[in-house]
């Protein structure tokens, strides 16, 4: 039993390092790629600097529950898909406002930040992997930064595509792309969670 204990808490002590890692490195990059997005009138690296921010919330909050109960940790993963169907459906909209007032964006602002953002998500991925078969909460933050790392390849695919068009069409594309993903992960995380929760529920009455 002490065993098992002691490996339980040093489980603990690398989910929690790991995550402090990730909410860092995401909170980095919101600022830049917010920064560069604005700058280079750009929907998808907009898109990708909001969802920086939304993960370093979602990993703070992972943080925060990562010690509670089962409740609270499907509790606070029902919330993050709602948070991320949300932003997808934000983003969907803000793409197509966008085709009516926007502009062909800066092509190499977008190839270049989109490249250091795909790196910083890769490393992220990978120290998040072993939690791709976590429960709700921790699938919630790995799902994030595999979401991330797919749509910076995607900023990256439409900075070409901007520089060989001189259009803002493949920019929108990629930021329709982008809310699809965020909507389906979403969607993903709240089936999960509710049936957690629910499993939860039938299970306290024998405790």
């Amino acid at each position: 039993m002490a065993g098992c204990c002691a490996h339980d808490a040093a489980a603990l002590r690398t989910s929690r390092r790991l995550l402090w890692i990730v909410l860092i490195l995401n909170a980095g990059m919101f600022a830049v790629e917010a920064v560069a997005g604005w700058q280079a009138q750009s929907v998808a690296l907009q898109a990708d600097a909001l969802d920086f921010l939304g993960d370093s919330a979602n990993y703070a909050i992972a943080l925060f529950v990562l010690t509670r109960s089962v409740a609270w940790r499907s509790g606070s993963a029902l919330a993050k898909g709602l948070t991320m169907a949300g932003f997808g459906l934000f983003l969907l909209i803000a793409s197509l406002l966008h085709v009516l007032v926007g502009s062909a964006p800066e092509a190499p602002v977008m190839g270049v930040v989109g490249a250091v953002a795909l790196l910083i998500n890769m490393v992220c991925t990978v120290l998040l992997f072993r939690f791709r078969d976590g429960d709700a909460n921790l699938r919630a933050v790995w799902l994030c930064s595999r979401n991330d790392a797919i749509g910076n390849l995607a900023v990256m695919a439409a900075a070409g595509g901007v520089f060989l068009t001189g259009t803002p069409w493949p920019d929108l594309a990629v930021g329709l792309g982008l809310a699809a993903l965020a909507i389906g992960a979403g969607l993903s995380v709240i089936r999960q969670a509710r049936g957690e929760l629910r499993a939860a529920a039938g299970a306290a009455p024998a405790e």
